[in-house]
């Protein structure tokens, strides 16, 4: 039965890591579309993430 379970390690070795810098670019932002609806995510004055649709 350990077949029908996904294996923690691997899935936390198959997770991307990128620095925001690199993601949001010099302008600290992304549009995201998700669900054919547009998301921004940007850096804050206090350098905070935050989402908004």
């Amino acid at each position: 039965m350990s077949g029908d379970r996904p294996d923690p390690q691997r899935q936390k070795a198959s997770v991307q890591e990128i620095s925001s810098a690199q993601l949001l670019g010099p302008r600290g932002e992304l549009i995201i579309i998700h669900n054919e609806e547009r998301y921004t995510l940007r850096i804050t004055a206090n350098r905070k993430l935050i989402l908004t649709k």
